[in-house]
């Protein structure tokens, strides 16, 4: 099992290795040509873990209503940087500071201060993207619907996920994210939607997943062993509905 598993990452870290190589023209650049490329000073984010390597710019020039957007401007870039492969461009016009008009982006005002607008929900579903999900996204700290099902994200889910604390859905399903099933679903007090299924996890699914309120749990159809209910993969409560962060987004 842990050699499948160590296969299936160097797969997917060769996939990602391949599809950024591509888009580098043979060429290049001259020292001369570079050296003329003008370096303005900006305010740079690298993340604490120290092996994703993504390392974000914010031009001075930038100016945001609130920090929150900020910051989620820094996620959002630092994602963009994760990305390899956007065939259907659906990551394209994320550019610039006024990230609530970003494509699959949703802002909504913040229920505990209603005159703060935050980033409340994204959607990449069926967008056939590749890349992984760095810890950076963990800054998002508002988002409440967090959807990319039918893509070609790899990796594991990023630990930082846990300072999601108003996440309420979250759909990974159809993916390739591998490694042990990820606990830190465990750790988000606001979760009732989680969709898991069609990736690689591997070992236990911890038995106080099916302690937590949710109103669905999918995690058919990967490698982890359930440990209880048998083969049943799927457990459905009654649904209940999106809390009021994203009433102003549907």
């Amino acid at each position: 099992m842990i050699k499948s598993h160590l296969s299936e990452c160097h797969k997917c870290v060769l996939d990602l290795f391949l599809l950024s190589s591509s888009a580098f023209s043979s060429t290049g650049l001259s020292d001369a040509e570079a050296a003329r490329i003008p370096q303005a000073p900006a305010l740079s984010y690298r993340d604490e873990f120290g092996d994703r390597g993504e390392s974000v710019r914010v031009p001075p020039s930038f100016k945001f209503p609130n920090d929150r957007l900020r910051n989620a401007y820094i996620a959002l870039q630092a994602w963009k940087l994760a990305i390899f492969s956007d065939p259907k461009n659906l990551t394209g016009d994320w550019v610039g500071p006024d990230v609530c008009n970003y494509s699959n982006v949703f802002c909504a005002p913040l229920p505990s201060n209603a005159s703060l607008i935050v980033v409340a929900g994204i959607d990449l579903n069926h967008g056939d993207i590749a890349g992984y999900l760095p810890e950076t996204l963990s800054l998002l700290a508002d988002l409440a619907l967090f959807h990319i099902n039918s893509n070609r994200f790899c990796g594991i889910i990023p630990h930082k996920f846990e300072r999601l604390k108003l996440l309420f859905e979250l759909d990974l399903s159809n993916n390739r994210f591998a490694g042990r099933f990820p606990d830190v679903v465990l750790r988000l007090p606001s979760l009732k939607f989680l969709d898991l299924r069609y990736n690689e996890f591997e070992g236990t699914v911890p038995k106080e997943l099916f302690d937590k309120d949710l109103d669905a749990i999918f995690i058919n159809d990967n490698r982890a062993a359930t440990p209880r209910r048998g083969d049943i993969g799927t457990l459905i409560h009654n649904r209940g509905h999106l809390p009021s962060l994203l009433d102003e987004t549907s």
